[in-house]
């Protein structure tokens, strides 16, 4: 069966472009037509300042989300990343393998990096590294599939090189993964800036539709959506992105096609009041979930904590199979 492997960042609140991008193709496809492990990626949230509360706080959302969004334990298995020790083992064994030189490439770092510069700063050492993690949280499992957007897929193929890499110099160790695009993902952009990604940790915060936001927070963010001067509703992501980008997320949350449905509008207000009204409709169900689970912690405490149990058990063998074949001592039984 396909092992396929993703996880969310807890660096910000969950939103609507983590769910259509993303979480939705997780419960609706991934989990049932494959061995799935989803991941709340903790120490990922590491690698720039933060406030360790909220990284906590922002852990447990991010996985009383992922099941209120429909991930069901009894088909595939969610847990925290730093629960599983063999994610930090295996790190430092690829760093073995990585060179600078690949780390430093990475578009991530070196637009972060820039900015830190341009403002007299620099970046944790973490920030370079992390993709090295990110491809033991990949290789650790043997997956075969990582579904990820587009700004993703370079880490992908660092963790390919790095199996295929490891493979050759040490004997085969890994299987290589290959990224997929997700099959019923939308590519979300923000509401205020419609040539950049909703992303969680962005700070325009008018832009950002969040999971948790209440109806009328909803409501008064789409209706606020920047389009442009035009009057005439048409689809048109090069000329138009503002306009394409409330018929995308419409057509996402309807299941229509997105220059199909501009064809059934006459005016701005029109389209922003029904995409608001089926944002707020999609997202109704996940939010009432998601206040059962709050009320329930010792639940998700226990997906949680079964979750991470399952998922040691599967790294554990290749994590320790890429110890012993880089030249690792086993550890020595203890005396019975």
């Amino acid at each position: 069966m396909t092992r396929v492997f993703s996880g969310v960042k807890p660096t910000g609140h969950l939103t609507l472009g983590n769910y259509l991008g993303a979480i939705r193709q997780w419960a609706a496809v991934d989990q049932h037509r494959s061995d799935a492990l989803f991941c709340v990626v903790d120490l990922h949230a590491l690698t720039v300042d933060h406030d360790p509360a909220r990284v906590r706080r922002l852990s447990r959302q991010a996985a009383s989300l992922l099941l209120a969004a429909g991930l069901d334990p009894g088909l595939c298995t969610v847990f925290v990343q730093s629960h599983v020790d063999e994610h930090a083992r295996l790190s430092y064994v690829l760093e073995c393998v990585a060179t600078d030189g690949e780390m430093r490439r990475m578009i991530q770092y070196k637009e972060k990096a820039a900015r830190e510069r341009e403002r007299g700063g620099s970046v944790r050492l973490s920030l370079l590294t992390y993709p090295v993690l990110m491809a033991a949280d990949i290789l650790a499992y043997g997956t075969d599939e990582v579904p990820v957007g587009h700004d993703q897929t370079q880490h992908v193929e660092l963790a390919r090189d790095l199996a295929v890499r490891f493979n050759q110099r040490y004997g085969h160790t890994f299987v290589v993964p290959r990224a997929t695009n997700p099959t019923v993902a939308a590519r979300v952009m923000n509401l205020q800036e419609p040539a950049s990604k909703m992303g969680k940790s962005d700070d325009t915060g008018p832009g950002i539709v969040y999971l948790l936001d209440e109806p009328d927070v909803v409501r008064k963010k789409v209706v606020r959506a920047v389009t442009d001067s035009g009057r005439d509703v048409v689809y048109d992501r090069e000329e138009r992105a503002g306009l394409a980008n409330l018929l995308e997320i419409l057509a996402a949350c309807t299941g229509g096609d997105p220059a199909e449905l501009a064809g059934g509008y006459d005016s701005y207000g029109a389209l922003k009041k029904d995409t608001a009204e089926a944002v707020v409709e999609m997202l109704r169900p996940v939010q009432e979930r998601h206040k059962e689970l709050c009320a329930d912690p010792g639940y998700v405490e226990g997906v949680l904590r079964d979750g991470a149990e399952k998922a040691r058990a599967m790294a554990r063998p290749t994590v320790d199979a890429a110890y012993r074949a880089i030249g690792l001592l086993s550890p020595v039984n203890a005396a019975r």
